[in-house]
């Protein structure tokens, strides 16, 4: 019984501190990225980032080197996230009618079908995949968007089986058949419009090593000030069982 209370304190300091040490639980989060290389004969180009925090994906897409203009008014760029594929940019022999240019469809059993269409207002599902004035105009443009995620697209990007397309291709580049032809999705707009000018694969974003000391978790909305008392309050119960800890041996020594 006197070895039990004893220790008894100290024991439960160090039980506290445990616990102040502890980080607080956080949301899962993941970050994916994709090069934006030039596709279908392009100059297109640029990056992608997919920083996801629960089922909330924060896009961001930077292009440069698209047609600017369409029929003499700014040209709008579908870009859209396939799954389900091969998880790779389709190459130029996908071109299975040989109208020299690999359309959303031929490319399909690479990239996948589109899982999130990126609009810049209002539905993001595959149904807005050629929702021509919902998306980013001109030749070089800054995207982002906070959409809400689906199960599927974040395993397919987790697996590294994601894809992203830019299209709007330079109607005077392809050829007569091309030319001549009408995007598949929307049958109003011409073939050009679905082509897609840039391609990426999403990877795993590499780690980035944050700046200053290590975040230990302890600190709360009180900031460095909250921490420091935090640390304090430890301390203090630490040397109240230290001191607890003297009084009883002393207690003991007399017996």
């Amino acid at each position: 019984m006197k070895k039990q209370s004893l220790f008894a304190v100290p024991t439960l300091a160090i039980g506290v501190l445990a616990l102040a040490a502890r980080p607080a639980a956080a949301a899962d989060t993941w970050s994916f990225q994709a090069q934006l290389a030039p596709a279908n004969n392009s100059t297109a180009a640029g990056t992608a980032m997919v920083d996801v925090t629960g089922d909330q994906a924060r896009i961001t897409v930077n292009v440069t080197g698209a047609p600017a203009l369409m029929q003499g008014m700014p040209y709008a760029h579908a870009q859209h996230i396939h799954i389900g594929g091969q998880g790779v940019c389709a190459p130029p022999t996908a071109d299975a009618n040989a109208d020299g240019a690999v359309d959303s469809m031929e490319g399909q059993p690479f990239t996948g079908a589109i899982a999130v269409s990126l609009t810049s207002a209002g539905d993001v599902s595959p149904a807005s995949g050629a929702a021509a004035d919902r998306y980013p105009t001109g030749g070089s443009y800054s995207y982002q968007r906070t959409v809400t995620l689906d199960a599927a697209t974040l395993n397919a990007l987790q697996a590294g089986n994601a894809v992203i397309n830019i299209h709007g291709a330079d109607p005077a580049a392809l050829s007569a058949p091309a030319q001549n032809a009408v995007n598949p999705m929307n049958p109003a707009l011409p073939l050009a419009t679905d082509i897609p000018i840039a391609c990426g694969e999403f990877v795993a974003a590499q780690m980035q090593v944050p700046e200053g000391p290590a975040d230990t978790g302890v600190e709360t909305a009180g900031g460095a000030g909250a921490n420091a008392l935090a640390g304090i309050s430890v301390l203090g119960i630490l040397a109240a069982g230290a001191a607890a800890l003297g009084l009883r041996r002393r207690a003991v020594s007399r017996r």
